[in-house]
């Protein structure tokens, strides 16, 4: 069993993506995968999200799912995920994991600001509901963080995703020390024996990042709480459903993994990287 056998972060034509659940899964099958997810975006009431989510009544996703399940038995298993966002609208039971994820915070006035949509609304965000403190937007997108950790995910999505647009330092010092706090506190915050992070390559496929999520510095220190890591693609098109995997098992072993996580239906799995 090898990590590219697994591709458990991917996004179809029912949410964000590009391509159908089922041409998804026949990509994921021709690049070698054995133990694939479908993971679509959970509803939430965000107006932004409006087309680009799963609608609230899932049945539909869901019988796709398991129809792929049927059609590749034997071959490949296809497991029933979901990444549920900090704003949804919907309790995420019923599926064979989950991947927990912060995309928005809402102010106090019912606002929602996306941490990765783009250069305005992290300046939207920054500038009327932190005051112009870049780093406070950070720190609140950390505590969010918290939340969804407390619930202890299977998979913690991206965790440093605050940091997608900052290429260059552009919005704030991801080396100041109240960054690194805040991220950390988030961390710590997450349970290493009920939930796996992933090493997510999805905003270096989407140009955005040079590196995967998350920071080393951040995957140093899940080594050393004694974490388990497992590597995805966050993919929203077929020809990305295992993208840059060799990138995101170096960073693991730069941060002293020798071993990542296989998600199967009968459960997570070790492997050597």
């Amino acid at each position: 069993m090898k990590a590219a056998q697994c591709s458990v972060h991917t996004h179809s034509a029912l949410c964000d993506g590009k391509g159908t659940l089922a041409e998804m899964a026949a990509a994921a099958y021709a690049a070698g995968v054995r133990y694939f997810g479908a993971s679509g975006h959970s509803h939430t009431p965000v107006p932004y999200d409006v087309g680009h989510v799963l609608p609230a009544d899932m049945a539909d996703y869901r019988r796709q799912v398991l129809e792929l399940r049927e059609a590749y038995r034997g071959r490949m298993e296809v497991l029933l995920g979901l990444e549920w966002d900090s704003q949804s609208d919907i309790t995420p039971e019923g599926f064979d994991y989950w991947i927990g994820s912060v995309h928005y915070q809402r102010s106090a006035e019912g606002i929602y600001y996306a941490a990765d949509w783009s250069a305005e609304q992290f300046a939207a965000c920054r500038d009327e509901m932190f005051g112009g403190d870049a780093l406070a937007v950070t720190a609140g997108y950390f505590r969010d963080v918290c939340r969804v950790a407390a619930q202890k995910p299977p998979i913690l999505g991206h965790i440093d995703l605050i940091t997608k647009l900052n290429a260059g330092n552009r919005f704030f010092d991801e080396a100041a020390p109240r960054y690194r706090a805040a991220a950390l506190e988030a961390l710590h915050a997450v349970d290493p024996v009920a939930t796996i992070l992933e090493i997510n390559t999805g905003g270096v496929s989407r140009g955005y990042r040079e590196s995967p999520y998350p920071a080393l510095f951040l995957l140093k220190e899940w080594r050393q709480m004694g974490g388990r890591v497992i590597l995805t693609s966050d993919s929203h098109s077929p020809d990305t459903v295992v993208f840059g995997y060799d990138d995101a098992a170096a960073l693991a072993r730069a941060a002293g993994f020798d071993r990542s996580v296989v998600l199967t239906l009968s459960g997570p799995v070790e492997c050597p990287l």
